[in-house]
């Protein structure tokens, strides 16, 4: 019988916020593979657990990988953690997960902290629907690309930014988005928490007179309806559809926002997507 992956999140800043079931697993699992041994050392430390440790990181991934899968064949139980948060959010763990049940691996994954839902539910912004972008290309032109082709989507989106590229990303964002409402958090459930709301000339103004620090997340508000309709009144319901799925939407998720965008009947565009 293979072994169990368990991903595993932990605190973002506060300490106090890990889980007793977490700590339970910590304790229980053969391995745990960690993004930085020396920062997931400390937290066992904190907490009192001797665990053998093996670094599985965004370089090694498919060495690491392999002695992951390895040693999960062998019947032994990992625990993926990452420095911060919940794994693979912007990490490498969901390169594992994706081989795990390539390779019918139990994968168990347990509730707890991620930075982009804390800014999120404290933006103020819907939270009905929206998208998480994590981090943007660090390549200006790619960014901005990037940033293009989202622009006129009716969601909230949601980046992940380091404080020395901060500016510079607002600048594009500004650009590329126009002025938007946003809200920039930093430095969650820790000691100099923040949370700034405002424009994204507003929030350029602030952290040009106050230099970043801390780790970022920037929530915009979505596009308007107008300009979704300008986005979507050139494309066929089938390259609609297709937008969104690539964007990560299910296909029934699909068919629902394209629906509402084009505000036609349902039934029409289901019989698109059948040849989809």
């Amino acid at each position: 019988m293979a072994g169990t992956l368990f991903l595993c999140p932990t605190p973002i800043g506060n300490l106090q916020d890990m889980t007793f079931r977490v700590l339970d697993v910590l304790k229980e699992v053969d391995y745990i593979a960690a993004e930085d041994t020396r920062r997931t050392k400390q937290l066992l430390n904190y907490f009192e657990i001797d665990q053998r440790l093996f670094s599985y990181h965004e370089h090694n991934k498919e060495k690491s990988g392999q002695k992951v899968l390895q040693l999960l064949h062998e019947g032994h139980s990992v625990a993926i953690v990452t420095d911060a948060g919940m794994p693979g959010i912007s990490d490498p763990g969901e390169s594992i997960v994706q081989s795990c049940i390539e390779e019918a691996i139990d994968v168990v994954c347990l509730p707890g902290p991620s930075a982009f839902v804390n800014a999120l539910v404290i933006s103020g912004f819907s939270t009905t629907t929206f998208c998480f972008e994590g981090f943007v290309d660090r390549n200006k032109k790619k960014r901005r690309e990037h940033l293009e082709s989202i622009k006129h989507l009716p969601k909230t989106l949601i980046f992940y930014e380091a404080p020395h590229r901060l500016k510079e990303f607002l600048s594009d964002l500004h650009l590329v988005l126009g002025n938007r409402r946003l809200s920039i958090s930093r430095e969650l459930t820790k000691k100099y928490e923040e949370t700034f709301r405002g424009t994204v000339e507003e929030g350029l103004a602030y952290f040009t007179d106050k230099e970043p620090k801390g780790e970022f997340v920037i929530v915009v508000e979505g596009g308007s309806g107008v300009e979704v309709q300008d986005f979507f009144e050139d494309m066929s319901i089938e390259e609609h559809l297709m937008h969104y799925m690539v964007q990560g939407m299910t296909k029934k998720d699909a068919i629902k926002q394209v629906t509402e965008d084009r505000k036609i009947k349902k039934s029409d565009v289901y019989k698109v997507s059948l040849e989809l």
